[in-house]
């Protein structure tokens, strides 16, 4: 009998289950069952309803396979809050849902900054206009997208997040990527830096973030965090593995994932980048 959990994989905003074509391989040839969320069809809808279509696939999968035991999440950036959503503020008191780890992958769990500075009325433009075929498509309206007003750091949606808190009975680990050798084409759009918010309520950069998201963002109180990559010289072969992008394909992290489900992790690599 398989002795890994199912590991339910959540792809993230405007991406797609494709993200996980390294993963998968690497995951199946550790015997590790595979649940591949697809929620592409559901551009516009908001973090409750995809929560509760995620709560409609893991039922589904359980009838389908009559496994009834605990599984595992797998999320890449909003798919992580989209999961957290279904998990604490759903299912919080009720726990029917059994998990027992959620891995995210470069997650804005206090909202995203970025969203917040899609909007900003001075910088979200030019932002956009960098970002443009990098991580948004041509004529992108911020104003018109349900996840990404949904997301920013002040919404209803962060809030409920913030007040349900995270659950004791599910182990939370966080995989960050950071340009520790400051190098510009880790992320060239914004020369290898991610915006963030400062505390003051302005807006700066860091070295300490996937070009998308900051470490700020991603911190969430109990959870294990690893900053990749764990010897800063492998940014001089492949700085753009480490950006937001290509987090779920970066074979660091395919192998810290599959270390993670298989229960056969070492200790969390923490390397500060500088800031």
């Amino acid at each position: 009998m398989n002795s890994c959990c199912p590991a339910i994989l959540v792809h993230g905003w405007r991406s797609h289950p494709g993200i996980w074509n390294r993963l998968a391989p690497a995951l199946s040839d550790a015997a590790v069952p595979l649940w591949n969320f697809d929620h592409t069809a559901m551009q516009g809808a908001g973090t409750e309803t995809i929560a509760l279509a995620l709560r409609d696939y893991i039922h589904k999968k359980r009838d389908e396979t009559g496994y009834a035991g605990p599984v595992d999440i797998v999320c890449h950036s909003m798919g992580t809050c989209i999961a957290r959503y279904l998990l604490e503020v759903l299912d919080g008191d009720a726990r029917e849902e059994q998990v027992r780890q959620l891995v995210g992958i470069g997650p804005p769990n206090n909202g995203s900054a970025m969203a917040e500075l899609f909007n900003d009325p001075e910088r979200g433009s030019e932002v956009i206009r960098r970002l443009i075929g990098v991580f948004v498509p041509e004529d992108y309206d911020p104003g018109e997208d349900t996840i990404v007003q949904e997301f920013r750091p002040r919404s209803r949606t962060i809030a409920a997040l913030r007040r349900a808190g995270t659950r004791d009975d599910i182990a939370y680990r966080i995989v960050l990527g950071a340009n520790l050798t400051a190098d510009p084409a880790f992320f060239p759009a914004f020369g290898g830096r991610t915006w963030e918010l400062a505390p003051d309520g302005g807006w700066r950069t860091t070295y300490a973030g996937d070009g998308i998201v900051p470490h700020s963002d991603s911190h969430l109180p109990g959870a294990e965090v690893d900053v990749l990559p764990a010897a800063p010289a492998n940014l001089a072969r492949n700085p753009e593995l480490y950006c937001h992008t290509m987090l779920p394909r970066n074979p660091e992290v395919v192998a810290r994932v599959r270390d993670y489900l298989t229960l056969s992790a070492g200790p969390a690599v923490r390397t500060p980048p500088r800031s």
